[in-house]
């Protein structure tokens, strides 16, 4: 399938995901989102991709926000639209995403750029990111699941202080906030991201996606979260990958995983 505004590279089992908008910042606009869900289909059927890796082109942003120009005109029942829509195609797609997603921030995360990044299942960044959510200066909120994803990552106080004040984090503020894992040079970023990738890719593929299951249950409301462990822990019990990785470890050799 080709793309306008991202590319796909892979590198071994691990796809590249790039949003590829750098006259833009790599905003966010109805198209961008689509093709990003087409993409995350693709790869989510793709065998030979194990994790993703989603960053921005350029060193300036990961993604500086959502472009504005396609809602500024909105009214109530649009700006409903637009944010269930986009959380259904994309935010809440990349939350659940059977297979590990990785956003690495290199530059601006802004608004439902950050949105996105905090959708993934954790985050490197570079030195020179920033990251924010910004939307009262415009006279808005985050509509991508940012008052959610927000206060579980850096707690409620400081979450209300940052969406409050439209105010940023710097990369080494972010990871003291547990907003980010890891800060890296920029030039370093993609490099180290990759290894960290590659460590999850000699995994099983099957359990993998079970304890993401798992832990996203944690923070769903409608969801008992220990009860998902127990069933996803007994039915592991059943997989080719238990198998395998019992035998393996047992025979003292390295884990084959068939991913079924």
């Amino acid at each position: 399938m080709s793309y306008e505004n991202i590319t796909i590279d892979q590198n071994e089992k691990v796809a590249i995901l790039t949003i590829n908008r750098p006259k833009k910042l790599n905003a966010l606009n109805r198209d961008t989102i689509q093709e990003l869900h087409n993409a995350l289909m693709e790869l989510k059927a793709d065998d030979t991709v194990y994790a993703i890796i989603m960053t921005g082109s350029g060193q300036k942003a990961f993604v500086a926000g959502a472009d504005i120009s396609e809602f500024a005109d909105y009214g109530i029942e649009e700006g409903k639209n637009l944010a269930t829509k986009g959380q259904e195609q994309l935010f809440n797609v990349v939350e659940n995403f059977p297979k590990p997603i990785i956003a690495a921030v290199n530059g601006f995360a802004l608004g439902g750029g950050l949105e996105l990044a905090m959708a993934a299942h954790f985050r490197t960044a570079s030195t020179n990111a920033k990251m924010g959510l910004p939307e009262v200066s415009l006279g808005v909120i985050p509509g991508y699941g940012g008052t959610q994803r927000l206060p579980q990552l850096v707690g409620k106080g400081k979450a209300m202080e940052m969406i409050m004040t439209a105010g940023m984090l710097n990369a080494e503020e972010a990871k003291t906030y547990g907003l980010v894992n890891h800060v890296f040079e920029q030039e370093q970023l993609m490099e180290e991201t990759l290894k960290i990738a590659g460590k999850i890719c000699r995994n099983s593929l099957v359990a993998i996606g079970a304890a993401i299951k798992a832990v996203n249950a944690c923070f769903a409301h409608d969801k008992d979260g220990y009860q998902e462990e127990i069933n996803a822990f007994g039915e592991a019990f059943g997989t080719k990958d238990f198998k395998e990785g019992t035998q393996a470890f047992l025979n003292k050799r390295k884990a084959e995983f068939p991913n079924k």
